[in-house]
């Protein structure tokens, strides 16, 4: 119980912003408590959850977005997956982690479900930062998340974070120390609340969110964590898959057009000159 006391208190007593090192940009607030972020050029372009307070500015938010980008566009990854890694992104930006040394530390059961959700959705290994990132358009060397790793330990250790074992976990140690256990997912859900009761969305969405916050409050504990994984920081994979389905029907359409202007080739040329022009299409 000592060392759970020890490792709890600095982020509960409002400790000091430390970069993670890693592949995490080095935060500009080093040294300093966590703080809101104020909309600028350092706003916080994803983990919008936690501007209210956070060692996060664009630095750190900007890469996590092109993370979940690559993931929904050329990693083929599910909704779930989405919603989940994006989650895990956001980790840096949780003021309980940002005043924590070293790596986000995610918790053991978070890291599972975010491997059973990814498991099929591409991945390589980033050549700058040497650790598991989501397929990208330019990466020759992808495969699936469960040909690099064989549960979500390995998952979440390849890609860059440290990972709380499972002892002590019943007994709410691990939730407590950990990032993605019950009790940092309820504290994102009060902060997302807090949020929301402070300045209303004025969007067409608006309804859908509130409906929402009312379901939140009125689940029981274990299926609030369960929405506030599937629902809650899920901005940009949504919209992301939203992206992918207009570029992969762009793509549909722009294989139709090339059908048809090869169909027009074929029967616009004579036969004696059908065998040129099949030599000078090739790829």
């Amino acid at each position: 119980h000592v060392r759970f006391i020890c490792f709890y208190l600095p982020g509960e007593a409002g400790g000091l912003c430390v970069s993670q090192g890693g592949r995490f940009p080095p935060f500009s607030s080093e040294g300093k408590p966590p703080k809101r972020v104020g909309k600028g050029h350092k706003d916080l372009t994803l983990c919008r959850v936690f501007r209210k307070k956070t060692c996060c500015d664009a630095a750190q938010t900007h890469p996590a977005l092109l993370s979940i980008r690559r993931l929904a566009l050329t990693g083929e990854a599910s909704e779930e997956c989405l919603h989940l890694w994006e989650l895990l992104e956001c980790s840096i930006c949780d003021p309980r982690v940002g005043v924590q040394p070293g790596p986000p530390l995610i918790c053991t059961s978070f890291c599972d479900r975010v491997f059973q959700a990814c498991s099929n959705a591409y991945f390589s290994m980033d050549a700058k930062t040497q650790v598991l990132a989501p397929c990208g358009a330019n990466d020759f060397v992808c495969g699936r998340a469960s040909e690099w790793a064989s549960n979500g330990t390995e998952l979440c250790l390849a890609a860059g974070f440290r990972v709380e074992q499972s002892v002590g976990m019943h007994g709410g140690i691990e939730e407590v120390s950990c990032y993605g256990g019950k009790s940092s997912l309820d504290s994102i859900a009060d902060s997302w609340g807090a949020s929301r009761s402070e300045k209303p969305h004025k969007t067409g969405n608006s309804g859908l969110l509130e409906d929402f916050q009312q379901w939140l409050q009125d689940m029981p504990s274990n299926e609030r964590v369960s929405w506030a994984v599937g629902g809650l920081v899920l901005t940009a994979g949504l919209l992301f898959i939203s992206k992918r389905k207009s570029h992969n029907q762009r793509q549909k359409l722009a294989a139709i057009q090339r059908a048809a202007r090869r169909l027009e080739v074929k029967m616009n040329s004579t036969p004696t000159s059908s065998q040129g022009n099949r030599k000078g299409n090739r790829r």
